[in-house]
């Protein structure tokens, strides 16, 4: 597989909570010099995170997005405000730019300095403030091949074993996704995303 195409990022690391989760400041206004559009960080969005590897630009994190979390310093202040919105832009920028979009990712897999993919819990680790970039379907596509080009679904254990009630539909919403870029597999898709929709009824229900 060839290298990720680096393109224009949505947003930066900004900390981890584990070795497989990790959590993304979206770029705001003034930040870069096009906005990310909402489609590029939504729920199931897969991302690509660039290792450090001197020389080599192959090597990257793939995540997916799984959560997003909304900061504002204006929530729970309920005194009155002593300038208006427009004069605290031009004599308190700082307190403005506290508010921020934050997205929560799962890197599922990463490419090695060879540009080989590798499903499941990574060996490396992103850095504080590495670019986050959005996949292309191809690249989506092209992540989801093993070597003899067949569909491959082995980071799906990974996000079952996080113990999160949004696991559940984090995958669904990937298996629509592979429904659409792998027709093939359509109906191997269907029985997978049928089993997984039924324990998601069943086993809070147990």
């Amino acid at each position: 597989m060839n290298a990720i195409m680096q393109r224009p990022g949505i947003g930066k690391i900004v900390k981890s909570n584990s070795h497989v989760d990790y959590v993304c400041q979206i770029y705001g206004p003034g930040e870069v010099e096009r906005m990310p559009a909402p489609d590029d960080y939504s729920f199931g969005a897969f991302v690509s995170i660039p290792l450090e590897s001197p020389g080599n630009e192959a090597a990257s994190l793939i995540g997916v997005i799984y959560n997003t979390l909304l900061l504002n310093p204006e929530y729970g202040n309920v005194g009155p405000r002593l300038s208006p919105r427009n004069e605290i832009e031009v004599f308190s920028p700082d307190y403005l730019s506290e508010t921020a979009t934050l997205v929560g990712i799962y890197a599922v897999g990463w490419l090695d300095d060879n540009g080989r993919i590798f499903q499941g819990v990574p060996r490396p680790s992103a850095a504080v403030n590495a670019s986050v970039a959005p996949l292309r379907d191809d690249e989506i596509e092209r992540f989801h091949r093993n070597a003899r080009g067949d569909l491959a679904l082995t980071y799906f254990p990974l996000l079952l074993g996080q113990n999160n009630p949004l696991a559940s539909p984090l995958l669904l919403a990937i298996l629509d996704r592979l429904s659409v870029l792998f027709p093939a597999n359509r109906d191997r898709l269907a029985v997978l995303r049928n089993n997984l929709a039924w324990k998601a009824i069943v086993q809070p229900a147990g």
